[in-house]
C-alpha cells in the first residue's frame, strides 16, 4: 500500500516519489489471512491500517485534507475532520484488501452493480476493440466480473513500465495463476501490440489521472483549480482511431461495488486534422466524469500526492469543464 510523504515537482511526477510502504512477503502474508480467515474477520486488520495512515503519515493526511475541501465543499483544509480522513484512508484500504479476493475470482462475496452495461455490450458486439479510460477511483479490478460473465472477453491494461513490474509482481504475490495482459509503455513495439489487441477485439484499459515527469500534458479544470492530465492515453486511442468509454469501479462500503460505463469519446472516423482538437475535447470530459463521481463517491479518490501542484512542464492552457 502507498501513501505520500511529500515531494519535490520539479523533476518527475509526484506520485513516482510515493515510497513502497508493502512488499511481496507482506502481501502473501495479507492474502493468507484474507483467504483462510474470511473477508469479514480479515476486515478487522484495515480499521488499525487506517488509523497508522491517519497518526503516521502527516503528508498523506496532507494531501488528503485538500482533495476532501475541495471535493466537499468545505471553507478550507482545516474544516475537513479527522472522521472524513479516516474515511478516505479506509476507503483506500479496502478497496486494496478486496483486490486479494477479485484476483482470486470470488466475486459470490460482492455485491456488484453495472450501470451502463448496454454500452459496453454493445462496443464488444462490434468487435473492433475499445479503450477504457479510467482513474485511481475505486477499484479497476472489479472490471474482471464483467469479463466473467461474458466469456471470452479479453481484458488488457496498458501502463507505464515500472507500474507494470509492480502489478506482476503483486499479482504474483496475490494469486501466480491470475492472468492479466499488461502492455508496457515506452517500448518500440508498446502501439503495435495495443493495435494487435484492439484488432482481436480486446477492451484496452488505461488510467488517464497520472503521468510521467516528461509526459506532455494538458491543463484541465478539475474541482475548481487546474490540473496536469497526460495526454498519452487520448493520443492513442485518436491515432488508434478506436471509441472510448469511461469507467470507474466506486466501492459503496460493505462488500457492495457499482461499475459505471460512460461514453467518453469516438475517435473512429476522426480526420487527421482534427486530432487535437478532439483530444482536448475528450480531456475535458474526462476531468468532468472524473469531478462527477468523485462529487458521488467523495472517499473513492485515491492519489495521495498533490494533484494540482505536481503539474510537470509541457503543457496547455487550462480547459474549462462547465
Amino acid at each position: 500500500m502507498n501513501a505520500a510523504h511529500g515531494a519535490n515537482a520539479k523533476s518527475g511526477a509526484e506520485w513516482q516519489k510515493v515510497p513502497e510502504r508493502s512488499s511481496g512477503f507482506m502481501l502473501r502474508v495479507m492474502t493468507w489471512i484474507s483467504l483462510n480467515m474470511g473477508r469479514s474477520t480479515s476486515r478487522i486488520v484495515l480499521y488499525g491500517i487506517a488509523a497508522y495512515f491517519l497518526a503516521f503519515a502527516p503528508a498523506a493526511r496532507r494531501m488528503s485534507r485538500n482533495y476532501l475541501r475541495r471535493v466537499l465543499d468545505l471553507p478550507s483544509p482545516a474544516a475537513v475532520g479527522w472522521r472524513h480522513l479516516f474515511q478516505h484512508f479506509l476507503s483506500f484500504a479496502s478497496t486494496i484488501h478486496d483486490r486479494v479476493y477479485l484476483l482470486n475470482d470470488r466475486f459470490e462475496l460482492f455485491d456488484i452493480r453495472v450501470h451502463n452495461q448496454p454500452l459496453i455490450d454493445q462496443v464488444v458486439a462490434d468487435g473492433k476493440g475499445v479503450f477504457l479510460i479510467g482513474a485511481h477511483m475505486g477499484s479497476f479490478e472489479v472490471l474482471r466480473a464483467i469479463g466473467r460473465q461474458q466469456p471470452g472477453l479479453r481484458i488488457a491494461m496498458v501502463m507505464y513500465e515500472e507500474n507494470a513490474r509492480k502489478i506482476n509482481a503483486a499479482l504474483s504475490a496475490i494469486n501466480p495463476k491470475a492472468e492479466m495482459d499488461v502492455v508496457a509503455l515506452g517500448h518500440i513495439d508498446s502501439m503495435i501490440k495495443v493495435h494487435e489487441l484492439l484488432d482481436q477485439g480486446a477492451v484496452v484499459g488505461m488510467l488517464g489521472d497520472r503521468s510521467l515527469g516528461n509526459d506532455d500534458t494538458h491543463l484541465i479544470e478539475f474541482l475548481g483549480d487546474a490540473a496536469g492530465l497526460p495526454l498519452g492515453p487520448f493520443r492513442m486511442a485518436a491515432i488508434l482511431k478506436r471509441p472510448v468509454l469511461f469507467m470507474t469501479g466506486l466501492y459503496r462500503g460493505g462488500n457492495r461495488y457499482d461499475i459505471h460505463f460512460e461514453p467518453l469519446a469516438d475517435f473512429s472516423a476522426l480526420p487527421p486534422r482534427g486530432r487535437t482538437v478532439a483530444v482536448q475535447s475528450a480531456m475535458t470530459r474526462y476531468a468532468a466524469l472524473m469531478a462527477q463521481y468523485c462529487r458521488i463517491a467523495p472517499y473513492n479518490w485515491f492519489n495521495f500526492f498533490d494533484f494540482w501542484r505536481s503539474t510537470p512542464q509541457h503543457t496547455g492552457r487550462p480547459e474549462q469543464n462547465s
